[in-house]
């Protein structure tokens, strides 16, 4: 038999309004809204979030101010209209990752005739990542040497003098060393009072990264036999088939390092006193 008093009209949800319940929705400048009580519909034009009120204007440019709040409409839908989210701007950080007071929106200034030379590729990834903001600021260009046996050749081709110092980094500067060999030869020589060569401990840059960032207590000891970079990629476990993967294992390493906190002392220290150096106005 067919039901003739229809369906049961209590079987749904018979509390819910027609259009639905309300929900929240952000008066965003230019939506149109209608306010349900005066039937006034309106682009936002305005939000005052200490009034906690919305201003609409109609198509005949009147306008209308309003509680935020329940009672709006929004494409036929009701609607809680609520202040707009505001997005503030990301704070710009106030040091660089040398620790240096940070200079925004500054030019890189023309680079100077003086230039700190380094090593190797590493270490010149090494300075610029932890120091380039200063070295753009101060006009420091750094160029690096593929190895310190050729150093003289380097600077005599460079000629340095007044005006066009050069600083030069060097790994494993310990007594004794033939870096420290080389580096006294060129302090005795004529251009000497020109050149500063300074050095760091470490038998390579990579070891000038504190070892907890990547989750050493220390560098591992590596015998002489077995190639510096290789044992230590072995040792943390890393491909060290080739030259592509030294290479990726730097950029591991590289990438631990996001400030001067990462490095060590021995490394900052001589870095800073380089930058001196080729930026003080002197004979």
């Amino acid at each position: 038999m067919s039901d003739r008093y229809g369906h049961d009209v209590l079987s749904g949800d018979w509390r819910a309004p027609k259009r639905g319940r309300a929900t929240e929705a952000p008066a965003n400048p230019g939506e149109v809204v209608e306010e349900v009580t005066t039937d006034f519909c309106g682009e936002v034009v305005q939000v005052d979030r200490d009034l906690h009120t919305v201003t609409l204007e109609d198509r005949r440019n009147r306008r209308r101010t309003f509680p935020l709040g329940p009672g709006f409409l929004l494409d036929g839908r009701p609607v809680i209209l609520t202040a707009p989210v505001t997005r503030t701007a990301p704070t710009r950080p106030t040091r660089t990752a040398s620790g240096s007071v940070a200079v925004h929106d500054a030019k890189a200034r023309v680079a100077r005739a003086s230039r700190i030379f380094v090593e190797g590729r590493h270490d010149a990834e090494l300075v610029e990542k932890v120091w380039g903001d200063d070295l753009r600021i101060e006009g420091v260009a750094v160029e690096y040497l593929g190895g310190v046996d050729d150093l003289a050749d380097h600077l005599r081709d460079f000629g340095p003098g007044p005006g066009r110092r050069v600083g030069v980094l060097v790994d494993h500067l310990v007594r004794g060393s033939k870096e420290s060999r080389i580096a006294d030869a060129i302090s005795r020589s004529p251009v000497g009072k020109h050149v500063l060569v300074v050095g760091h401990p470490f038998v390579d840059i990579w070891q000038a990264v504190k070892p907890d960032r990547l989750g050493l207590q220390e560098w591992p000891t590596i015998p002489r036999s077995i190639e510096w970079k290789k044992g230590v990629c072995q040792h943390l476990g890393w491909p060290h088939r080739d030259q592509a993967d030294i290479a990726r294992a730097w950029k591991q390493i590289l990438g631990r390092v996001h400030s001067f906190a990462d490095c060590e002392p021995a490394l900052l220290g001589r870095v800073e006193e380089l930058i001196d150096f080729v930026t003080e106005e002197g004979p």
